[in-house]
């Protein structure tokens, strides 16, 4: 296993520790008409990055600090959730844009709100789409996440029906923060997999009698999925895929099918881990970082029993989302991570060997602003949404 720390000298420290803050039927058209598959990119407004790197950016317009974004299957057009509660889309090709209902009510307080956005592997067909978020229950919170249809009229409005939950931490608590509440689908389109964090009570990720700090993997229906590393021995246990795990914010199969996990650590100490069925990664009880106090959390070591990260910060990144590169316009980084940092306020392209359980960041490039999510386009360009209100939707191209 390859250990990486980017020491001080190289990359300046951060103040802001690693956690953010912060009617239609089946065949009709959807958010965008036939012909925008088929036209370009409306061109964008240029933005001014800070230092070189071998791309542009344009701004495709501003959202209320958007959360995550996903390109619906077939159409190429962007729906983005917005931490406040809503959700919005974008057609590229068009500049059209529009918001959507059906939202659910949330938690919207420190870093809850509406979270992930994920189309069905069968949306084609079904148009159903899943979303996260924070939901309120009595004085504490908890993340959830649910499914409904996506219907959009000729006018610049779609609508989630029928959404309903179908799977929730199973603690509540009074902080607002860590919910992680990524969501992935396995590469065969059988599995649904839920980043859910430790809700900033570090313990918990340690005790199989809650989905605190795990990564679960349920069916498309949110029940545990058959086969889990814990099945049989009863709920929530038969969920869990993985344990020991802080925040997730990054999280995406590689191109091999393996699942990667990006986690805010304390005081130091982000990680990327290889998530593994039945693995423990080790939070609270190990972390290259330490306590918000000052207090020390003992290191990883090779004989402590836990799962190694197969890289680490200090000083942190305070990773936002995450994409394999898969496209063509940049051949390059074929099968390369892509991280988008609030933090360092910076785009980190990373390699990856699950093999060796190892990765290295391999370029940083800096950016005006913290940025929250990434995803790669149809065509090979990478869209990246800015942190907070005003946060701009760029698109990358070579430079």
């Amino acid at each position: 296993m390859r250990t990486t720390i980017l020491a001080a000298s190289i990359w300046p420290a951060i103040a802001l520790a690693s956690c953010n803050s912060a009617a239609t039927g089946d065949s009709a058209p959807t958010a965008t008409a036939s012909a925008a598959t088929t036209a370009g990119v409306q061109a964008g407004e240029p933005v001014e990055l800070p230092s070189p790197a071998p791309f542009t950016a344009a701004s495709h317009g501003t959202f209320d600090e958007p959360w995550a974004l996903a390109f619906e299957p077939g159409t190429g057009v962007i729906f983005l959730t917005e931490k406040p509660g809503t959700m919005a889309f974008y057609d590229p090709a068009t500049g059209r844009r529009g918001t959507v209902t059906g939202m659910p009510e949330v938690a919207y307080e420190g870093q809850g709100g509406l979270g992930a956005i994920a189309f069905a592997p069968d949306y084609a067909d079904s148009r159903t789409i899943y979303l996260s978020w924070a939901k309120q229950v009595g004085e504490d919170t908890k993340a959830v996440v649910g499914r409904g249809v996506l219907a959009c009229d000729a006018a610049d409005t779609c609508e989630v029906e029928g959404l309903t939950e179908i799977w929730e931490q199973t603690r509540t608590g009074p902080r607002r923060g860590h919910y992680s509440h990524r969501i992935q689908f396995s590469p065969d389109g059988q599995y649904l997999f839920v980043s859910s964090g430790d809700r900033q009570e570090q313990d918990p990720a340690q005790d199989l009698s809650n989905n605190l700090g795990t990564v679960v993997r349920l069916n498309l229906d949110g029940t545990p999925a058959a086969g889990n590393p814990f099945a049989g021995q009863g709920s929530p246990r038969d969920q869990i895929w993985s344990y020991g795990q802080r925040n997730m914010l990054g999280f995406d199969f590689d191109p091999q099918g393996n699942l990667w996990a990006l986690e805010h650590g304390p005081r130091g100490g982000d990680e990327l881990n290889l998530v593994l069925p039945g693995h423990n990664y080790g939070w609270p009880v190990r972390s290259n970082g330490d306590n918000y106090s000052g207090s020390d959390i003992p290191d990883h070591t090779e004989d402590d029993g836990f799962t190694k990260p197969a890289i680490w910060w200090n000083p942190v990144i305070a990773p936002g989302g995450m994409s394999f590169y898969t496209g063509d316009m940049f051949g390059d980084w074929q099968g390369q991570l892509l991280v988008a940092n609030l933090g360092t306020m910076s785009i980190a392209r990373i390699t990856t060997d699950a093999a060796a359980n190892s990765a290295d960041e391999v370029a940083r490039y800096q950016f005006p602003r913290r940025l929250r999510d990434i995803a790669v386009a149809p065509d090979g360009a990478i869209w990246v949404i800015e942190d907070g209100p005003e946060g701009r939707l760029l698109r990358l191209t070579p430079a």
